[in-house]
């Protein structure tokens, strides 16, 4: 008997279906990115008129860019990696392990019958990624990566000004970074 012209539908349709969802999950994550030149505006930047406006600005702009800080500090991190190709290879297998493990799963991980939550996956991540980079022998080019990607974002966010960015109700209200500077507490 033959099979000839038939479409398998049970062995490939879950792959398929495993590719679209992180597709999806791919495209959602990086909606929250923003448009370079809107980032790169040159009339959005001057200097901020007081240690308050500095503040409120730097609050502002890293809720509103979190997703091009982000890549900003992870593409120097990778540049400052290229010299070291051991850690080079443990950084990407990290972050393949990251987009499986954390970004792209959709259904809660479970591991020997219990369910393990997001926070403790974010931790022990963030822990192996850290300890095997630390095992590489890199670790001044990993800190000092890190700090001049953390410098140049703050710098960045200080100097942009914020009148024109509109964040939504929800990220405006619940943003972590924000409430502080739209309570009435802050406001003495």
């Amino acid at each position: 008997m033959t099979t000839y012209g038939t479409i398998p539908t049970s062995s490939g349709g879950t792959n398929v279906e495993f590719i679209s969802r992180a597709k999806e999950r791919l495209k959602s994550g990086l909606a929250t990115r923003r448009p370079w030149k809107e980032m790169f505006n040159l009339r959005s930047i001057n200097l901020p008129s007081g240690f308050k406006d500095a503040i409120g600005r730097i609050r502002t702009n890293i809720a509103y860019l979190s997703m091009n800080y982000a890549i900003v500090v992870l593409f120097i991190l990778l540049l400052s990696l290229l010299w070291h190709p051991i850690s080079l290879i443990v950084f990407i297998i990290m972050m393949v392990g990251w987009l499986f493990l954390y970004f792209l799963r959709d259904e809660p991980l479970v591991l020997f019958g219990r369910t393990i939550g997001d926070r403790v996956v974010l931790i022990v991540l963030s822990v192996v990624t850290i300890v095997l980079l630390l095992l590489t022998h890199a670790t001044s080019n990993i800190l000092a990566s890190l700090l001049i990607g953390v410098v140049l974002v703050l710098i960045h966010a200080a100097l942009r000004k914020t009148d024109d960015l509109f964040l939504d109700e929800k990220a405006a209200g619940t943003g972590g970074l924000l409430s502080g500077a739209t309570s009435s507490k802050g406001r003495a």
